[in-house]
């Protein structure tokens, strides 16, 4: 007979808990998927009866609906029971186990197959029992599966046990008791005696809540006007009578006030009664609902460029459901001159919805309306805004205010704004077609001295070939086809970007003044300030850059002024203060004479030197000769696709032919007879191009290896800027090839582009050469120039402006210098800081030589 060891007997006696709690996981396992159709009937029943659904459906129906719901649960009762069965606790155990590693359990209620007799195998086996039984200390039961969804695909028990959370939360689940009333026959409801209901349902809007008339004992209350009243008798049999004065509608003749139910409005302060036994009666105040209020909450503002910006604020009892803005022409408070002098044309009013809060609440809010009208025909013109606010009630409240300009964008470029007066008349009535179409060619007469945008010139003159065409009867197809057009020729020469820095920069000064004249607001000017100094400021580093170094001389007495960018800036500052402060007539002095400075001024780049030039300078002198030959490339290009597009126009007509246009390459008859020559009539054809016979995509390629020799030995590499300005020459290059592929591919508009993008990132790249030379040599001359000064006939030392000169060798007098004292002592504690950086021996010799240079300069 074999040994055999102990069972480990201790260990499984503390699986008694855990065996209990599995036993009970698994019977609500299987209590789950058994009766879950039980539980899902008996809470859409519940859920149904809270809703009082029986108040709604005949009694015949009710009792057919309860015994479908009777057979469906004891149906899914049987069903449950019959196939429930209480595990067991090999059952239990056996779950356990199974959750276990290793199923130690198994093992402690087993014995070895053999190896009985040996020794050393119930040694080895008694090391494995105590490794189990290790592993039971601490264990818990697995927790119950309880999911059914394989068993409920569409999810039944999740809508009933939704729809007894929302019966509990917002129905009646209290009265389901009240389900007798509507099942009893009228014998027996004779016996337990009428009874009734009653309810006041305010609007939703008013956000209020319900009132139960069987619940208020006082003999009056308040409710909002709208408000919904509801009565139901059940089991009167006519001992109960309804009676009321709040509705102010009309009774119907077959009204019957003993009936069974009731639903009238409170439109009015009365009385709400019910007459018999346990009958009650209420006074009901009815709570008004003002219209809705609205104002203006500020100025009618304009913002640059063209935005209307129109605050208001409106408010209501609840809340404001929509509003909307109306604007119409004022003719009357019009300038009733040139163009406006004929009578307007009628026009639908401009309507535009009001913004509406996103969140919060509706009562009280303020908003801005922001539209951008300039290219309606009201813009800038007078205007009678309404605006309008709805509550959920219908009501409406609303308020009017003339306004003598509806803001819109303002052309301050004589040319666009003469296109845009024209345009604004033809949309004013037709009866101007005739006179825009005449000063439209007045417009366009020398057109060369005119028009420095040949596409805005070749738009024009559509505009005036389709109002010539159709003189005699304009279709509204018609003038806004030729007002859409005059509106892109003012933009193209508004906004035209042109090819001088120094044209640029007077476009901005004669921006500045005409907003000046025309008394622009102040966001206008400010943006005009802002494009001045852009302008300003690209044209002085043009003439930083286009100067040749060492070939600038003194005058004849040897004497030499500068002025910086912090002077101009300063006179700048000066002119925008004068506009702030309505000085007009000053402003446009300083104005006059900031432009009289900048016409007069000499740029100087270096020294007087006669030395040879840097690498940095013939690296900025090839760049510039690149640009320069790649904006004639692209001009040539321009012209090609120009004559392309003409190419099949007809050309001069005879000079007896009345309003016929030469096209490109003859100029445009005037209406006397004579040549009226424009920028666009020069072009002879794409394959002369300035005398030479190379194709456009043979002189594209050759500027694209002239550009990549100059890259290869460019100077400056090493610095921030210096890598700056390689990647943008490699940028330029790759445009470059672009356009050269699309010269031999005929896609010259495609060109165009490539070679726009080519010139701006070559334009950028010397800009950042430029600071990386100025990077080597320790000083930063970015946007600084200096001004040659002159010398009077007396010997005086003058402006540019004519000016006698401060006796310190600055522009301006002595007089006008309030803190001289303060730039003197400034200047003093600067040099003296130079001067003991400079006696510091521990300095880096850079440093050092660096500050030797600027004691020896100043």
């Amino acid at each position: 007979m074999t040994d055999q060891p102990p069972r480990p007997d201790s260990a499984l006696a503390r699986l008694t808990r855990p065996l209990a709690l599995t036993r009970l996981g698994m019977a609500a396992e299987r209590l789950t998927r058994r009766f879950w159709p039980v539980w899902s009937i008996l809470f859409v029943a519940l859920a149904a009866l809270a809703f009082r659904i029986f108040d709604s459906v005949p009694p015949e129906a009710f009792w057919i609906g309860t015994g479908v719901v009777g057979i469906a649960f004891l149906w899914a009762l049987y069903r449950g029971l019959r196939g429930f069965r209480w595990p067991t606790a090999e059952e239990a155990e056996a779950r356990l186990d199974a959750t276990l590693p290793g199923r130690p359990i198994s093992t402690l209620r087993d014995s070895p197959a053999i190896g009985g007799n040996d020794a050393e195998s119930m040694a080895v086996w008694r090391a494995h029992l105590a490794r189990m039984a290790a592993r039971l200390r601490g264990v818990r039961a697995p927790s119950p599966d309880l999911r059914v969804a394989a068993a409920d695909p569409f999810a039944l028990r999740l809508i009933a046990a939704t729809a007894l959370a929302v019966a509990v939360l917002f129905g009646a689940i209290w009265r389901i008791g009240d389900v007798g009333s509507a099942v009893v026959g009228p014998g027996e409801a004779s016996v337990a005696g009428p009874s009734w209901e009653g309810w006041v349902e305010p609007p939703l809007y008013t956000g209020r809540p319900t009132l139960y008339l069987n619940d208020i004992s006082r003999d009056g209350f308040a409710a909002p006007v709208g408000s919904r009243v509801t009565v139901r008798f059940y089991g009167s049999d006519g001992q109960l009578t309804f009676r009321q004065t709040i509705s102010a509608a009309p009774l119907p003749e077959e009204y019957d006030p003993a009936g069974p139910a009731h639903d009238v409005n409170l439109d009015q302060t009365g009385l709400v009664g019910i007459d018999g036994p346990g009958g009650r009666a209420w006074d009901i105040s009815a709570m008004p609902d003002n219209p809705p209020e609205i104002a203006f909450d500020g100025p009618l503002e304009g913002v640059p460029p063209g935005q209307m910006q129109m605050p208001f604020a409106a408010s209501d009892d609840y809340a404001v459901l929509s509003g909307r803005a109306i604007i119409r022409l004022n003719a009357a408070a019009a300038d009733r001159r040139y163009g406006l002098a004929v009578e307007p044309e009628e026009r639908e009013p401009l309507v535009l919805d009001l913004p509406m809060p996103f969140s919060g609440g509706r009562d009280e809010f303020s908003e801005i309306l922001v539209e951008d009208l300039a290219q309606h025909p009201f813009a800038n013109l007078p205007v009678t805004i309404s605006l309008e606010v709805t509550d959920h009630a219908g009501q409406i409240g609303t308020i009017t205010e003339n306004f003598d300009r509806l803001p819109g964008r303002r052309f301050f470029d004589p040319v666009a704004n003469a296109l845009i007066e024209m345009r604004r008349d033809l949309l004013w009535s037709r009866e101007n077609a005739q006179r825009t179409a005449q000063v439209l060619r007045a417009i366009t007469w020398r057109a060369d001295r005119v028009f420095e945008d040949e596409q805005a010139y070749l738009l024009v003159r559509t505009a005036i070939r389709r109002l010539e065409s159709a003189i005699d009867m304009v279709s509204g197809e018609t003038r806004d086809e030729v007002a859409a057009i005059l509106w892109d020729a003012a933009l193209m020469i508004e906004e035209g970007d042109l090819a001088n820095a120094l044209d640029r920069l007077r476009r901005a000064q004669d921006r500045l003044a005409e907003a000046m004249r025309q008394g622009a607001s102040d966001e206008e000017i400010a943006q005009l300030m802002d494009e001045l100094r852009q302008a300003m400021d690209e044209y002085m580093q043009e003439l930083a850059q286009n100067a040749e170094p060492g070939t600038d001389q003194p005058d004849q007495s040897g004497e030499n002024m500068e002025m910086s960018m912090s002077d101009i800036e300063e006179m700048m500052r000066r002119i925008e203060e004068l506009i702030q402060q309505g000085r007009m007539a000053e402003a446009q002095e300083m104005m006059d004479a900031l432009r009289q400075m900048l016409e007069n001024m000499q740029m100087t780049q270096g020294g007087n030197g006669d030395g040879p030039r840097t690498p940095g300078q013939q690296a900025m002198e090839g760049l510039q000769d690149t640009l320069r030959d790649q904006q004639d490339l692209s001009d040539d290009s321009f012209q090609q696709l120009q004559d392309q597009f003409n190419q099949n126009r007809p050309g001069n007509q005879s000079q007896n032919q009345q309003g016929q246009q030469g096209q490109s390459g003859q100029g445009s008859q005037g209406e006397d007879g004579s040549d009226n020559q424009g920028e666009s009539g020069t072009g002879q054809g794409g394959d002369n191009e300035g005398g030479d016979a190379r194709s456009l995509a043979e002189r594209q390629q050759e500027l694209l290896r002239r550009l990549q020799e100059q890259a290869e030995n460019l100077p400056g590499l090493g610095t921030e800027s210096g890598e700056e300005a390689q990647r943008l020459l490699d940028q330029a290059g790759r445009a470059m090839d672009d356009a050269a592929d699309a010269l031999e591919g005929g896609d010259l508009p495609g060109a165009l582009d490539n070679q726009s993008e080519a010139m701006e990132a070559l334009r950028e790249g010397m800009g950042e050469l430029g600071r990386a030379l100025a990077e080597e040599q320790g000083l930063d001359q970015q946007g600084q120039g200096t001004a040659q000064a002159e010398l009077s006939p007396d010997g005086q030392m003058r402006d540019p402006l004519g000016r006698q000169a401060g006796s310190n060798g600055a522009f301006g007098t002595d007089e006008n210098f309030e803190r001289r004292e303060e730039a003197f002592r400034r200047a003093r504690e600067l040099m003296d800081e130079l001067r003991r950086r400079s006696a510091e021996q521990d300095r880096p010799e850079v440093e050092l030589d660096y500050l030797r240079r600027l004691l020896e300069r100043f």
